[in-house]
């Protein structure tokens, strides 16, 4: 056999190992990048179900439900009603009934329902902090770091301070990734649409204010 025949004969099986690896490969990336892509995805909703644990525990034992979820009277006392969980001061509740300017004047702050507090500030109601519209549903994530870090009313720059007895100071030492979490369980959580009552100033005026 002479060398050219041979040489053709070597590069007839080189063409052919070639072909042949082109083929697999075109066959195997469709499938490669589906079992890619489906993986990626599966560890986008654990990491995003590992975050929503996070942030319902970090909501559950930094007390958010004591002022934030409505009670209801059970043989026990009262007790959280969870059907209604963190959305607020129910709007048709009225604040508790004492005397404003006496309770100012002394320095009191007086609640029955732990929702609405009467104090030298006035009254404050708990907010809705669920998904709904009324909640935190239109917030961004600005928003929620503008509340909590500089104590912001609904996360507006020029809101008013949020009022006793909402201790956003303390809060605000939670690190970027728990505040994250947090935020993202309770845009999670079920919507419940309550209309919060607006925060009423002093009735007091003047230095025993």
């Amino acid at each position: 056999m002479s060398w050219g025949r041979i040489l053709n004969y070597w590069l007839a099986i080189v063409c052919i190992v070639f072909l042949t690896q082109c083929s697999e490969a075109r066959t195997e990336t469709p499938t490669d990048q589906v079992n890619m892509g489906a993986s990626a995805s599966l560890e986008a909703q654990q990491n995003n179900q590992t975050l929503l644990k996070q942030g319902e525990h970090l909501v559950l034992i930094a007390g958010c439900h004591d002022c934030h979820t409505p009670k209801k009277m059970t043989d026990k006392g009262p007790v959280n009603d969870m059907s209604r969980a963190l959305s607020g001061h129910p709007a048709n509740m009225p604040p508790p009934d004492v005397d404003r300017a006496e309770m100012e004047k002394k320095g009191l702050a007086v609640t029955q329902t732990l929702t609405s507090w009467v104090g030298p500030w006035g009254i404050s109601y708990s907010s809705n902090l669920t998904s709904d519209k009324t909640g935190i549903g239109n917030w961004t994530e600005k928003n929620f770091f503008l509340a909590i870090r500089e104590g912001k009313h609904k996360g507006m720059e020029n809101g008013r301070m949020l009022l006793p007895p909402m201790p956003w100071e303390m809060i605000a030492n939670m690190t970027d990734e728990e505040l994250r979490a947090v935020f993202a369980y309770l845009k999670s959580t079920k919507p419940i649409n309550n209309v919060v009552p607006a925060a009423q100033p002093p009735v007091s005026a003047g230095p025993d204010k």
